[in-house]
């Protein structure tokens, strides 16, 4: 039988955590250790389309994450879009071709599980056949404990896959570790077995500071912050970023390689990436 990539799954304790850029990060650093690389995110809710070479659409952050990873962008990659319009209404694509117009409470409760994640394990089944390791990307938060039953995009799928969990959290927003803390609390006992650690992102200061705050981490929780990402300024088109602002949505293609570039090597220098390969099983 074949050997399927490993994978390593990106989590956030929030929508704008930094989710995308820091698996747009990985995704370059594998690739320049020599992995085939591939991201995926099972589901998506973008207006920022992307093009593909056969027709298709995705997302652009999965899109960017793609040349990250110096394969061809494809919408395997993003199996499931939603393109907002408005009302609780989105335009459904299917491994980017449309497929129906949706309200969200018809999307969760008639769509999700019985036709979305099947399509997003396949697609994701399918990455791993070619690939060294895919880094998948979570949506929003996985403790949405409201949503959590229809939740495609984070612990569903990372389950069905035993992909293992690093979450994310953004610290200059403030409540950086009781957010960590309460995600955790809040997710169900498997799922907290899937996390292998936290990230700390976008912190300016001395970071001697965060050291009690860290040490109570771990005793609540028993995981480990395996990096602190200072704030990085960068120009990439961005969803849900390090940064926080609005990137440069009219950065043209041909700079995007040189932005992530300087992504991935502050990323490099924050973060325990062999510690990363160790959890993946590289």
């Amino acid at each position: 039988m074949a050997r399927r990539a490993r994978l390593l799954m990106i989590q956030g304790t929030s929508s704008g955590s930094g989710k995308s850029t820091l698996v747009t990060g990985l995704c370059r650093l594998f690739s320049d250790a020599g992995y085939k690389v591939a991201p995926y995110k099972a589901q998506n809710m973008s207006s920022n389309l992307y093009p593909t070479g056969d027709g298709c659409k995705m997302a652009r952050a999965q899109a960017i994450q793609a040349v990250a990873a110096r394969v061809q962008p494809s919408a395997l990659m993003n199996p499931v879009l939603l393109k907002p319009l408005g009302d609780y209404r989105s335009e459904v694509l299917v491994n980017g071709r449309f497929y129906a117009e949706m309200h969200a409470k018809d999307y969760y409760e008639k769509f999700a599980l019985k036709q979305g994640l099947p399509v997003a394990l396949k697609a994701l089944d399918s990455l791993r056949k070619e690939h060294d390791i895919v880094v998948m990307e979570g949506a929003g938060s996985p403790a949405e404990v409201n949503i959590s039953k229809y939740d495609i995009a984070n612990m569903l799928v990372a389950e069905r896959a035993k992909a293992p969990v690093i979450i994310v959290a953004d610290i200059e927003r403030g409540g950086c570790f009781a957010s960590i803390a309460g995600t955790m609390q809040l997710l169900k006992a498997r799922h907290r077995a899937l996390v292998k650690g936290f990230l700390i992102n976008k912190f300016r200061g001395d970071q001697s500071l965060l050291e009690p705050g860290i040490k109570q981490i771990y005793g609540l929780t028993k995981k480990r912050v395996l990096g602190v990402i200072p704030k990085i300024d960068f120009d990439l088109p961005e969803e849900d970023s390090l940064t926080g602002g609005p990137g440069r949505p009219d950065l043209p293609q041909e700079s995007w390689d040189w932005q992530i570039g300087l992504l991935a090597k502050a990323i490099s220098e924050s973060v325990d990436i062999p510690k990363l390969e160790k959890v993946a099983g590289l």
